[in-house]
């Protein structure tokens, strides 16, 4: 997909409270919790469609392109040890399933974001698996739409997905918990002509 970069900025999703976020991906310069500005709209739109004791957790959203590579290879070279009679093509299209390479990653262009639900004290609900579940240890659960996950989960995860598809994101279907706006995959699924957000560098003085 063609990218025509609409050079809106990445903001913060902490200010005012509106969204549960979680630290467990918190980096030293706090880029996990920035987000494009109508990325994080359409979040707090969503937000707005929840039951009142159930709330969007927010996990990461920016990533900076040194740590998406850093993440790709990473996971490339477990894919590696498990299947070492793959070639390199297979490796590299086997992992780009899980991890986006760096120079085409929606994290790393602040427009996808990796969340779940949490309960008025926010405690997370049960949607199948850990975030972040790769196929290999979920045995395939992280799939969105798994059919071997409880129904709980299986409700959870669709309340999460109704209320993120109204609000204008569209889901990885490999990841229950990875939704974005704006970037390539956003564009392809909804038939818009280019993507409008590419990987950015976080500038901290603005």
């Amino acid at each position: 997909m063609p990218l025509t970069e609409s050079g809106e900025r990445l903001v913060e999703v902490r200010p005012g409270g509106r969204l549960l976020v979680d630290t467990r991906k918190q980096d030293q310069a706090d880029a996990f919790a920035h987000l494009r500005e109508a990325v994080l709209e359409r979040l707090l739109t969503a937000q707005t469609m929840l039951p009142a004791n159930i709330r969007l957790l927010f996990v990461e959203g920016y990533r900076p392109p040194s740590l998406q590579r850093e993440y790709f290879e990473k996971y490339a070279g477990r894919l590696r040890a498990l299947n070492p009679g793959w070639s390199s093509h297979e490796i590299h299209s086997a992992a780009s399933r899980y991890v986006s390479p760096s120079d085409i990653a929606p994290h790393s262009a602040g427009a996808a974001v990796d969340l779940t639900l949490a309960d008025a004290d926010g405690h997370e609900l049960d949607l199948g698996t850990r975030m972040n579940a790769d196929p290999e240890e979920s045995v395939g659960a992280c799939y969105t739409h798994a059919p071997d996950i409880s129904e709980e989960a299986r409700a959870n995860r669709q309340l999460l997905g109704t209320v993120l598809t109204a609000a204008g994101l569209v889901n990885y279907p490999t990841e229950w918990w990875h939704w974005s706006f704006g970037d390539r995959y956003w564009a392809l699924l909804t038939g818009k002509p280019a993507a409008l957000y590419g990987p950015k560098e976080l500038d901290l003085r603005n």
